[in-house]
């Protein structure tokens, strides 16, 4: 397995991202609630580096006028056209089929490691 140093989990605290280049590849991972994710900093619709958009909530409405925030940073938007993916899982919120690339990632004692095919990522 190969690996790329990248630093501690301390340099990326709760709500925050840090992103990466493993194997010529630039990865987005993110601290949600203590835990660790990683997906591909690329929009599948045109390219745009996903993970350079704002990271939000998923906006549930039950009607006109009334919305919840629910799942507070665990939502990626492209900055180009605003499509929405789920950073837990790669997919595409308002149709999963679609996706960008999503990273198994561990914590092993104060690093954390992104791992897939030939990537590990160890911060």
């Amino acid at each position: 397995m190969n690996g790329v140093l990248v630093g501690k989990t301390s340099e990326i605290p709760e709500g925050e991202k840090k992103i990466i280049t493993a194997n010529g590849k630039s990865i987005g991972v993110y601290n949600i609630g203590g835990e660790f994710f990683a997906i591909r900093n690329t929009c599948p619709h045109q390219g745009a580096a996903l993970c350079s958009g704002i990271t939000t909530a998923f906006i549930d409405s039950s009607g006109p006028g009334n919305f919840t925030y629910q799942r507070e940073g665990e939502i990626a938007r492209c900055p180009w056209h605003q499509w929405e993916f789920d950073i837990k899982t790669g997919c595409m919120i308002v149709d999963p089929k679609k996706r960008t690339k999503s990273y198994e990632v561990t914590v092993e004692r104060f690093d954390v490691s992104v791992e897939d095919k030939g990537i590990y990522v160890h911060i």
